[in-house]
């Protein structure tokens, strides 16, 4: 879907709590169970995203969220209430952590304390999955994206399942610096975040797969695609995955990659994607309209009249205002 969040964030914690909230249902399902229970905040999006999936999925389901319901909201009031409880706590969760992190497939995100001034520059330490582009190599990597129905399938002739897929564009692109932000975002409570995220794979696959659609998608369809995207990118950082809405749109997204196959090739070079070719056996883009030398496909003088009537609301316009200016 090219789905981006308020045209920076890769969704990367947003899309992960649906999938997360469907296996407790279904382990909740297969043990009798008739409550589920999550860690969230009580000022975070993902008690929403958590419980939104989870009575999606089961409607009388009950949910046990202790930070809301308990006197528990804090790192030291939780570390205390495990001690009272016989329960161990590592020496590194007792101290303050300058910040918190999720990490999954996709990313890893930081946020919290000494983050929480926008005007603060993360230490270089804090991240786990990239180098800093100023230390990344001096030579750029190569690397080919293959592409069936929108999926990408192999990188550099290697076909690879998803997890795999991910894992070793992750190593590629951190390696090279790429897939950091740092972005203040609209949290769906209301409220405004700051949070810094390492997506080196997802920020590759982004670019490669724009790519390889700027060839197989017809200019009417990648518009509208480009239309669609934020409202979907909305929907899934608020928690609405299994909503109606999600499924309408992403059954037109689902049909717009039926073409979208072939190979995009990329150099990843300090912080930087950057497309080197791409090509399609569905490849729209034709050499022979598009050259500057000299055709017999393209009458270059039907555009005229194109222009004329592309502008002719324009004209009879400013027509008509400038007699009632006189």
């Amino acid at each position: 879907a090219n789905a981006i969040y308020e045209g920076t964030y890769l969704l990367g914690t947003s899309i992960a709590r649906p999938l997360i909230a469907k296996r407790q249902i279904e382990i909740a399902e297969q043990v009798g169970a008739d409550a589920v229970c999550h860690g969230a905040t009580g000022k975070g999006n993902d008690q929403v995203r958590f419980e939104i999936g989870y009575y999606a999925l089961k409607p009388d389901v009950k949910v046990v969220a202790p930070w809301r319901i308990w006197d528990l909201n804090s790192r030291t009031k939780l570390c205390a209430y495990a001690e009272s409880q016989g329960i161990a706590v590592p020496e590194s969760k007792k101290n303050e952590a300058p910040y918190s992190t999720d990490a999954n497939l996709l990313h890893i995100s930081y946020e919290g304390n000494c983050l929480e001034d926008p005007w603060v520059e993360p230490e270089e330490s804090m991240f786990t999955r990239s180098v800093s582009p100023e230390q990344a190599p001096d030579t750029a990597t190569v690397v080919e994206v293959e592409f069936e129905r929108g999926d990408p399938v192999a990188v550099d002739g290697e076909k690879l399942g998803p997890a795999d897929m991910l894992a070793r564009l992750n190593e590629l692109g951190g390696a090279n610096g790429i897939g950091r932000i740092d972005i203040v975002e609209s949290r769906f409570v209301g409220m405004k975040s700051r949070g810094v995220y390492e997506t080196p794979g997802g920020t590759v696959l982004l670019t490669a797969r724009r790519a390889m659609e700027s060839i197989t998608l017809d200019r009417g369809a990648a518009h509208m695609k480009d239309e669609l995207m934020p409202r979907y990118a909305e929907l899934i950082y608020n928690g609405m995955w299994f909503s109606p809405e999600r499924e309408m749109l992403q059954a037109a997204i689902d049909k717009s990659q039926e073409y979208v196959t072939g190979t995009v090739r990329l150099k990843l070079y300090k912080g930087n994607v950057m497309v080197t070719g791409r090509q399609s056996p569905y490849s729209i883009y034709d050499e022979s309209l598009s050259t500057f030398e000299e055709d017999s496909v393209y009458d270059q003088k039907d555009a005229g009249g194109f222009i004329k009537l592309q502008a002719l609301r324009l004209r009879t316009l400013a027509g008509k205002q400038l007699n009632v200016d006189k």
